[in-house]
């Protein structure tokens, strides 16, 4: 079975590399929109109550939708390919970064930001200098779940002709072939392990000193 589907990814006829460029951008791309609009989103609604019950509901019922529906009604709207595919994808990821952004915001303690006022601070060293180390971590939080969801669901985007790893699973499946589906699962899976990783690693390093466990897990 390795060696079978080592040959498959070597094949030049199989654009293994190609396919791989398509399914890291289009993640990427989708990932970087989502954390983007969660993030300016939250910012807005946070001190908004109605807002924000709106806005974090709204996007939490927006995520009960499959995303292969929504990708078949961007259809007549959008057409075929990259652009119906990212808009989607970075539904899935609004809402886990919209919530940590509200929550990290709405719970930084007041008196804190009195004392930060009876310091000298002006409004913009408040913000940059206690306000955004605090936050930080938490919207890293939900970029992290945001990121993860994306590129272990963007194996959808095939349906629509978005191209990637997807490909190889629906034409796996469609000839019956485990070796096709497993040249698009596995890297799928390493792709997500990855980004946990990865975005695992920004988030402590985001953290300020004490707020991090002995462990290196950020406290609640």
């Amino acid at each position: 079975m390795l060696a079978r589907l080592a040959a498959f990814v070597a094949d030049p006829a199989n654009t293994f590399p190609a396919h791989t460029a398509e399914y890291v951008a289009l993640s990427a791309a989708a990932g970087t929109l989502a954390v983007l609009a969660g993030t300016v989103l939250g910012v807005v609604v946070a001190r908004r109550p109605v807002l924000a019950f709106v806005a974090i509901n709204g996007s939490g019922l927006m995520r009960a939708i499959p995303v292969i529906a929504f990708l078949a009604f961007a259809i007549p709207y959008l057409g075929l390919g990259f652009l119906p595919s990212l808009i989607a994808l970075a539904v899935l990821g609004v809402p886990p970064v919209l919530l940590n952004t509200c929550t990290g915001i709405r719970g930084i303690d007041p008196a804190t930001i009195d004392a930060a006022r009876g310091c000298g601070m002006t409004r913009w060293q408040i913000a940059r200098r206690v306000q955004l180390p605090l936050v930080l971590p938490v919207v890293a939080a939900g970029a992290r779940t945001a990121v993860v969801q994306i590129v272990a669901t963007a194996t959808l985007a095939a349906f629509i002709g978005a191209g990637g790893y997807g490909d190889y699973i629906l034409s796996g499946l469609y000839q019956v072939d485990v070796t096709q589906i497993l040249a698009g699962a596995i890297p799928v899976t390493l792709l997500a392990i990855v980004a946990e990783i990865a975005l695992g690693r920004l988030q402590h390093v985001l953290t300020p000193a004490g707020l991090r466990t002995r462990g290196g897990e950020t406290r609640p």
